[in-house]
């Protein structure tokens, strides 16, 4: 019996493929990479446990890095920055200096934390809902019947001035 494309041209690749989702790479790109249309590569993602599990596997740690690096920006960090020479004598680079240096929080990095973490608190958009009994009648008119009222107010205030 012949082999699967998949089984063929995927199976032995699944290491590569977590190494370009840890990479960052889209699915489009695993798929070019891997030499199949994007459609299939969804379609290997139902079918086979272990190629959605090493996509997962690979953006999962990714993932974390880059939300510790949020959280470290939305926090601020201070960090040691060391001054290097080049000691005439010997050649050998040696550390002249030791300067505590600080990076001061972000707010950017704040607002999109917590408008991911806590988006019923922090989201922009409101969500207000209305438990009365309003009735609101909507009309609509056309473009001409809108200026001839605009025609007929302009002439009103003219009439009062």
């Amino acid at each position: 019996m012949a082999k699967s494309k998949y089984e063929e041209f995927v199976k032995g690749k699944l290491i590569l493929v977590e190494g370009w989702a840890r990479n960052g790479l889209t699915n489009e790109q695993i798929a070019h990479n891997l030499g199949i249309n994007p459609d299939t590569l969804y379609e290997y993602k139902k079918l086979y446990p272990e190629f959605s599990e090493a996509l997962k596997k690979g953006k999962e740690i990714i993932d974390i890095e880059v939300e510790n690096a949020l959280l470290k920006r939305a926090l601020g960090y201070k960090y040691i920055e060391n001054t290097r020479e080049v000691d005439e004598k010997t050649g050998e680079l040696i550390i002249t200096k030791q300067v505590e240096k600080e990076v001061q929080p972000d707010t950017t990095a704040q607002i999109f934390w917590l408008k991911n973490r806590k988006p019923s608190e922090w989201r922009d958009k409101q969500e207000i809902e209305h438990t009365g009994e309003t009735n609101i009648n909507m009309i609509t008119i056309t473009p001409e019947e809108r200026q001839r009222r605009i025609d007929e107010l302009k002439k009103k205030l003219n009439e009062n001035e």
